[in-house]
């Protein structure tokens, strides 16, 4: 088997690669393609990932490339996870959208259509050489916002192509914590779009836990901790943590206007303090040191995520990052996206929520939708489960965000001013006309180097 990471020079590709190695037994990949634009970064996450497969007795074949058609000919999966404009491009779609008084986070509202209008052309490019080259091989999109990026996907006619995103799965992993069992017991129905699901229940054994869970405060203190418990105990569901900008976003919109930094701003500040420690150890010369160096960030990272109820975020300036390899580290999307593998080869039943086409599975959402929904996966494909009619303040929320989503891959596709204002006028977190058409005036000539010219 080949299996293909686009994005492999990415801060985050010695987490994918850690993974595989736990998931080897079962997917049994031959070899594993690193590919990406950055030599440089290619050069210096490629000599980590190398250094973990060793460690692990290289039970398979490491290759790290510039160059696509090498990377895709012949691959049986691929996976892409890729940051058009990298960690600047994310600071400018936090920072434009911030100054019009919107909520500025990368893959909700408009910071989300900014990402999307430099990821779907890269990754409809890589899909189309895909199909060309490798006509039947599986797609998994990571790349943000990745619900976005899997409607332009499937509308562009790639049937293999599925939505992953470790946030599906909040709600199993939650139940499984409380109820102190692996999460592949727990089996949950989910519902919703991507960063924008529900789940409405978790069995155990044939019964629901989740109504219990949601009775006892210490789960909704460290489980539900985005939200007022009321809220929670009213919708009666698990919450994915997006829902956080939407149900509470007056209180998000002031405490992201109320820090010294942006998300973004700190991760460019790590990205960057964790590539200057990496060039003076060198990877090739120092790989343990490099690895605990590595090792360090990712906890560092780690401590500010989704911070507006953490702490405040805060520049990394001469922190030396330090922590031993772990034996595991946090599987993530990789482990959503190795999961559907080993269910596709092995052709064993998977439960797992992902971002596929509606196909009936929601009453209420067309059946072309890409929605965020319970799956069986088996050796016969990807088949989302039955959920059927759902409550109706979800329901409303998911076909105004849809909506939106469907006029913002238009745009994109066809370059259209006009259509992007009338997305981001879709969007619940905008509304506005005079704030969506400077949002887009703004983002087109922040990111004229990746989008070109929109008529």
């Amino acid at each position: 088997m080949k299996l293909t990471l686009i994005g492999g020079g990415g801060v985050r590709s010695p987490l994918f690669v850690m993974t595989l190695l736990r998931w080897q037994e079962r997917v049994r990949v031959d070899e594993l393609w690193l590919l990406d634009t950055d030599p440089a970064r290619l050069e210096q996450f490629g000599a980590l990932n190398e250094a973990l497969v060793r460690r692990a007795g290289s039970p398979f074949r490491l290759e790290i490339t510039t160059d696509p058609r090498r990377a895709l000919e012949g691959a049986d999966h691929v996976v892409t996870a890729v940051r058009v404009g990298q960690e600047r491009g994310r600071v400018l779609d936090e920072r434009i959208a911030l100054r019009h008084g919107v909520i500025g986070q990368e893959t909700t509202g408009p910071g989300g259509f900014a990402m999307a209008m430099r990821s779907i052309p890269a990754i409809l490019g890589c899909a189309r050489l895909l199909r060309q080259l490798s006509p039947n091989a599986w797609l998994y999109n990571f790349t943000n916002p990745a619900g976005l990026v899997s409607q332009a996907l499937r509308e562009d006619g790639f049937e293999r192509a599925i939505g992953i995103c470790d946030g599906a799965n909040q709600g199993q992993a939650s139940i499984a914590a409380w109820a102190g069992v692996p999460p592949e017991r727990i089996r949950a129905e989910v519902f919703g779009l991507n960063h924008l699901s529900w789940t409405r229940r978790a069995w155990l054994d044939g019964q629901d836990q989740l109504p219990r869970a949601l009775a006892d405060d210490a789960f909704l203190r460290e489980h539900q901790r985005m939200f007022d418990p009321r809220l929670v105990r009213r919708m009666g569901m698990h919450l994915n943590e997006y829902l956080y900008y939407y149900y509470h976003a007056e209180k998000a919109l002031a405490a992201l206007q109320s820090e010294a930094i942006t998300r973004g701003e700190e991760i460019e500040a790590l990205n960057r303090r964790l590539i200057e420690q990496l060039a003076a150890v060198d990877p090739r010369r120092d790989p343990e040191r490099a690895l605990r160096i590595f090792f360090g960030y990712e906890q560092r990272r780690g401590a500010t995520y989704m911070r507006s109820d953490a702490r405040a975020a805060t520049r990394p300036e001469n922190e030396v990052f330090d922590a031993p390899v772990p034996d595991e580290a946090g599987e993530g999307y990789a482990g959503v996206a190795l999961g559907v593998i080993a269910a596709l080869v092995s052709g064993e039943p998977l439960y797992t929520a992902l971002n596929v086409p509606n196909q009936g599975a929601i009453e209420g959402m067309a059946a072309g939708d890409v929605v965020e929904v319970s799956c069986r996966v088996n050796g016969t494909g990807v088949h989302p489960l039955k959920i059927g009619e759902v409550p109706a303040l979800p329901l409303s929320l998911m076909r105004a965000v849809k909506l939106y989503e469907r006029l913002a891959v238009e745009a994109i596709r066809r370059r259209d001013r006009k259509l992007a204002v009338e997305a981001l006028m879709a969007h619940p977190l905008v509304l506005s006309y005079s704030r969506a058409s400077a949002l887009v005036e703004e983002y087109l000539s922040a990111h004229r180097e990746y989008v070109g010219e929109w008529s």
